[in-house]
């Protein structure tokens, strides 16, 4: 108690697009009692039954929801049993000095003695500290609902590890497979090699260790290996590490089109390790700029002004709030395609030789120009200074056209009406959006 469940969980519930569900507010409603007047009228024990079965039953109930324990319900061994089989347990972090400054005044039954809150505080914390994660803020607990952790980029546990060549060179990964880096690495042929020779069996796990490229091309062989095997997403670069290894969308490329063979297979971990990024050349920095300037407009927050550590853990946040939200890309998660359509076109007609961040910085330019926002794409300009690529223009329009978020023939592109609210638009003339294409060729 007073670790701020009930103020944060109302926020995480929103955040992940679920309801939100109070065990102590079960409680007083099935009761016809406050939590307090049972403690006082029918004694703990009495007050203990009903949050269990309260309990156990909210983690019963579909759709799935945020359900927020009262601090003493971990007592319950018939509750942790369903939490077990049922959910995903966040602790969430306090002091025993915070939660009691917060809670000193408020009358809860166990909160009258300073000593006794803190024998309390220590008696539960073994119970907290087997949770599944710990957050302290809403970020963090999106982060641990979406399997995303910091820590080194070795801490995957058993796995068959497949990594970008380079980067197992560079940081000496133990691999037990290899890939080229890049965007070439997503190809039939690579994914095939993949799948006839590695030996787990279906309890097994693989690891991607690498930029997105590497991350789309491992969940993409772990989706269809065995009809689908576990992964473990180490994403080594920061286009990776703010975007392309959260999310659970996995795939290959076509000569037709980027990502055009994929599935959604969501790892059981991300494992960010910022440290990777510090031998990234400043090539590869500005490519995750691009993402990190893109989530900054969907948020409308300037992301692109904060140090890197911070850019990565709201940008890693906010995006898988979105896809938690819509898993399978049938909605809001759409929005996060902002300057995509012209990035994806550009790169298949290069033959995937453009880098991702600079086709999305030149993307970022011609949805802003076809949305109106000038004074945001001198920002993109100003910020990534991208410029135009010499791609086949016949090729980029074909390949835009063949997009996939096209419906019945018409392009669909996201455009912003001001920082922080998109939106998906089929009313752009295909005339203006080709010459909006036209003008990030060289």
């Amino acid at each position: 108690m007073g670790a701020g469940k009930s103020t944060l969980g109302p926020l995480l519930a929103e955040r992940l697009g679920r309801p939100f569900m109070s065990v102590d507010a079960l409680v007083e409603e099935q009761s016809g009692a406050a939590v307090g007047d049972l403690f006082e009228e029918r004694g703990e024990a009495e007050f203990r039954a009903r949050e269990e079965a309260a309990a156990v039953a909210a983690l019963r109930q579909r759709p799935l929801a945020v359900v927020e324990l009262g601090g003493g319900a971990l007592g319950s061994e018939r509750t942790r049993a369903a939490l077990a089989q049922s959910a995903l347990t966040l602790h969430l972090e306090t002091t025993p000095e915070e939660a009691w400054e917060r809670v000193a005044d408020s009358g809860r039954p166990l909160a009258r003695d300073a000593d006794a809150f803190r024998a309390l505080w220590e008696e539960r914390r073994p119970l907290y500290e087997a949770a599944d994660a710990s957050a302290s803020d809403l970020d963090g607990a999106v982060l641990a609902a979406a399997g995303i952790r910091f820590g080194s980029h070795r801490d995957v546990g058993p796995a068959a590890v497949v990594s970008d060549e380079h980067v197992a060179e560079l940081h000496d990964v133990a691999a037990t497979h290899t890939v080229p880096r890049g965007e070439t690495a997503k190809s039939l042929a690579e994914a095939e090699q993949l799948w006839r020779s590695l030996t787990a069996d279906r309890s097994g796990t693989l690891a991607a260790v690498g930029g997105g490229s590497t991350t789309d091309l491992v969940g993409f062989v772990a989706a269809t290996y065995l009809r689908g095997v576990d992964w473990i997403a180490v994403p080594s670069t920061l286009v990776g590490q703010v975007d392309a290894a959260i999310g659970g969308k996995v795939g290959i490329d076509l000569p037709e089109g980027k990502n055009l063979v994929g599935a959604f297979h969501w790892p059981t971990a991300t494992v960010i390790d910022t440290t990777l990024l510090e031998t990234l050349p400043e090539e590869e920095r500005r490519n995750g700029l691009a993402e990190v300037l893109k989530t900054g407009l969907l948020l409308g927050e300037p992301l692109w002004e904060r140090d890197t550590a911070l850019q990565v853990r709201v940008c890693a946040a906010y995006k898988a709030a979105v896809c938690l939200r819509d898993p399978t890309d049938r909605g809001e998660r759409e929005g996060l395609n902002l300057g995509h359509t012209f990035a994806h076109a550009l790169e298949a007609a290069s033959g995937y030789t453009v880098p991702h961040g600079r086709a999305v910085a030149l993307g970022l330019l011609a949805a802003l120009r076809l949305s109106g926002l000038e004074d945001e794409a001198r920002v993109v300009q100003d910020v990534l200074e991208p410029t135009p690529v010499p791609v086949d223009p016949d090729a980029a329009w074909a390949a835009l056209q063949r997009d996939k978020k096209a419906r019945d023939g018409e392009i669909r592109l996201v455009l912003l009406d001001e920082p922080g609210r998109w939106r998906v638009s089929s009313e752009i003339e295909p005339e203006r959006i080709r010459a909006a294409l036209g003008a990030l060729i060289a």
